[in-house]
């Protein structure tokens, strides 16, 4: 097992403070889920609103990493950053849209892939999330999330963000759009794949 982490390390490396991480996003749905999840954790996540690039490629995973790495050169690793994405992959599209569902959905949009579901019957679909971790002191990690569920037959509820509303989890009747930040964080990709990441920056800190 990894020696324990403690405050010195921290302080060695110039980071003022070991509890908190920044979320290359500038989605604010995303920041909100993330936020709430930190709280749980003692954990502190700021907003790092910058530019990033995501390279085209078929691996959301690929994708995720290449972004995290470009961030922490271009900062220089001064900060813990993490970078994250996900895709919604649908069984009877063969995994379409998967890792270009941000593209999809601001061109075909909700209606659009509905439209392409038209009398099919198998509804199977999954959300996938990768975070990755780029810190100075505990290096590079990634951790992922994966939740089931099927697509709705029409978009339902005004929260969540993306795909939310045609997206409806196992074990539940709603849609994502429909939940609460609380609940939908109990079955999300997302709060899943930061939940994984969470308590692996917490096994790592010292006890004394």
């Amino acid at each position: 097992m990894e020696d324990m982490l403690k405050k010195e390390d921290f302080e060695n490396n110039n980071i003022i403070d070991m509890n908190v991480l920044y979320f290359v996003t500038g989605n604010q749905g995303k920041y909100r889920e993330v936020v709430e999840l930190a709280r749980k954790y003692g954990l502190v996540v700021e907003m790092l609103n910058i530019e990033k690039i995501e390279i085209q490629s078929d691996d959301i995973r690929e994708i995720a990493l290449f972004s995290a790495r470009w961030v922490a050169a271009k900062i220089r690793r001064k900060i813990p950053i993490v970078v994250e994405d996900a895709g919604l992959f649908i069984e009877a599209l063969n995994g379409f849209p998967g890792p270009y569902s941000s593209y999809v959905y601001k061109t075909l949009g909700l209606n659009g892939i509905l439209k392409l579901l038209d009398g099919i019957e198998n509804r199977r679909a999954y959300f996938r999330a990768v975070a990755v971790l780029e810190h100075p002191v505990l290096g590079e990690q990634v951790f992922e999330g994966i939740v089931y569920g099927r697509i709705a037959h029409y978009p339902r509820g005004t929260g969540g963000f993306g795909f939310d509303p045609i997206f409806v989890p196992e074990g539940e009747e709603k849609t994502f759009a429909e939940l609460s930040v609380s609940d939908k964080n109990k079955y999300s990709h997302r709060a899943r794949a930061f939940r994984n990441l969470f308590e692996w920056i917490r096994s790592r800190f010292s006890k004394a």
